[in-house]
C-alpha cells in the first residue's frame, strides 16, 4: 500500500502579543485576545511582490520575497498586536497613546542592529580573536574559518531562544507559536477548524520559520566557505579591522541570496518528509522548535483558529473584507468557509 504524500500549503503565520496573524495569497488577519475575553480581528487586503514583479515567483527568487514579505507583515501584525496591549494595560481614565510610526521604525531599526551585530559581527570577530590566540591557524579564505563562525552562531542562536523563553510574555508568544502550528496543520489535514480538531496535532511544523532561520546559518557556511575564496577576501583593505568589518557587512547582503537557497531547501524537504533522508535533513529544525513553541491552552487555539478562519473566508469571499475592527465572542461566531490544501498549495 502506498503511503499518502503529506501536503503544505502556503497559508501560514506568526504569533504576536496575545494573539496571531495569518497570510493568505490575498490578505492577511490578525486575531488577538482582548482583555474581557472577545476577539479581535484586524483584517487587511496583500498584494505580494511577486504579482508586480513575475520573476519573483521563480526558484531561489520567491525565498528572498517571502523572506521580506514575511519581514513586512510581522512588523505590521507586532505593531498592531503591541498597540492593542498597551491599551489593557493603560490605567482607567488615562489617554492611550499610540505607538507612532517613527518609533515602531527606530525599534525595529534597532532590534535589526542588534541580531546584525549579535548573529553576524560577534560571531565573526570572536573567530578571528579565537584563531589569533592558536586555538587554529586559518583565514577568511578557510572553510573551516566559517565552520567556526557558523557553529558560534548556532550555539548563540540556541543560547538566546533558551534565555528569552524564561519570560513570561515570550512564553505565552511561544504558547501563539504553537497554536499557529496546530491549526495549521488541522487545516492541512482537511479537518474542520475547531479546537477539538487542532488540538490533537503537534507544536512542530517542518515548514517553521524558526527551521528555516536555523537552515539559513548552516547553508551560509557552506556558502561563504565556497565564496569567500573565490574574492580573496583577506585583500579588501590594508587594515585587518577594516577588512573584517566590510566582510561582516558582505554577508548581511549575501544573507539574502543565501535566504533563497535555504528557502528552496526547507521547501523541498517539507514536501518530502516520507523520504527518512529528509526527516533526518529537517530534525535539527524541529528540535530547535521545541524552545520557540509550547503547548497552547484552548483559548488561544480559538485565537489562531479564527485568524485562519477569517483569512480563508476573505479568499472566498474578498468583498466580505471590513474597513473596521471586527469582535467575535467565540470560534463559533465566524462564517467557516471550507478549503483545501491544493487550492494554496505549499
Amino acid at each position: 500500500m502506498m503511503i499518502a504524500k503529506q501536503k503544505y500549503t502556503s497559508i501560514g503565520g506568526q504569533a504576536v502579543i496575545e494573539g496571531v496573524m495569518m497570510r493568505s495569497p490575498h490578505f492577511y488577519t490578525i486575531a488577538i485576545r482582548k482583555a474581557e475575553n472577545q476577539i479581535l480581528i484586524k483584517e487587511l487586503p496583500w498584494k505580494g511582490y511577486s504579482e508586480h514583479f513575475t520573476f519573483l515567483k521563480k526558484p531561489f527568487f520567491r525565498g528572498i520575497c517571502t523572506l521580506l514579505e514575511s519581514m513586512i507583515n510581522g512588523v505590521q501584525a507586532l505593531s498592531y498586536s503591541a498597540n492593542i496591549a498597551a491599551q489593557f494595560e493603560t490605567k482607567p481614565g488615562a489617554k492611550q497613546q499610540e505607538l507612532s510610526k517613527f518609533a515602531i521604525f527606530t525599534s525595529i531599526f534597532f532590534a535589526f542592529c542588534m541580531g546584525m551585530g549579535l548573529f553576524v559581527a560577534l560571531p565573526h570577530f570572536l573567530t578571528v580573536v579565537l584563531g589569533d590566540l592558536g586555538l587554529y591557524s586559518t583565514t577568511v579564505n578557510s572553510p573551516f574559518f566559517h565552520l567556526v563562525d557558523g557553529f558560534i552562531k548556532v550555539v548563540f542562536l540556541v543560547l538566546y531562544v533558551y534565555l528569552i523563553a524564561f519570560m513570561k510574555d515570550i512564553k505565552r508568544v511561544f504558547q501563539y507559536h504553537g497554536a499557529e502550528h496546530k491549526s495549521i496543520y488541522a487545516f492541512e489535514k482537511g479537518e474542520e477548524l475547531t479546537i477539538e480538531n487542532a488540538r490533537k496535532y503537534p507544536t512542530l511544523h517542518p515548514r517553521c520559520g524558526t527551521s528555516f532561520l536555523l537552515f539559513l546559518l548552516i547553508i551560509s557556511i557552506f556558502a561563504f566557505s565556497i565564496l569567500f575564496p573565490l574574492i580573496q577576501a583577506t585583500k579588501l583593505h590594508d587594515n585587518a579591522l577594516i577588512n573584517h568589518a566590510l566582510l561582516v557587512v558582505f554577508k548581511i547582503f549575501l544573507m539574502f541570496p543565501v535566504a533563497g537557497i535555504s528557502y528552496e531547501f526547507i521547501r523541498l524537504s517539507a514536501n518530502h518528509m516520507e523520504n527518512p533522508l529528509f526527516k533526518i535533513l529537517i530534525y535539527p529544525g524541529l528540535l530547535l522548535q521545541k524552545l520557540t513553541t509550547r503547548e497552547p491552552t484552548d483559548d488561544q487555539l480559538e485565537v489562531a483558529l479564527a485568524s485562519l478562519k477569517r483569512v480563508l473566508y476573505l479568499e472566498k469571499s474578498p468583498q466580505a473584507l471590513s474597513q473596521k475592527e471586527l469582535e467575535f465572542s467565540s470560534l463559533r461566531d465566524i462564517v467557516y468557509a471550507p478549503a483545501t490544501v491544493s487550492e494554496f498549495p505549499g
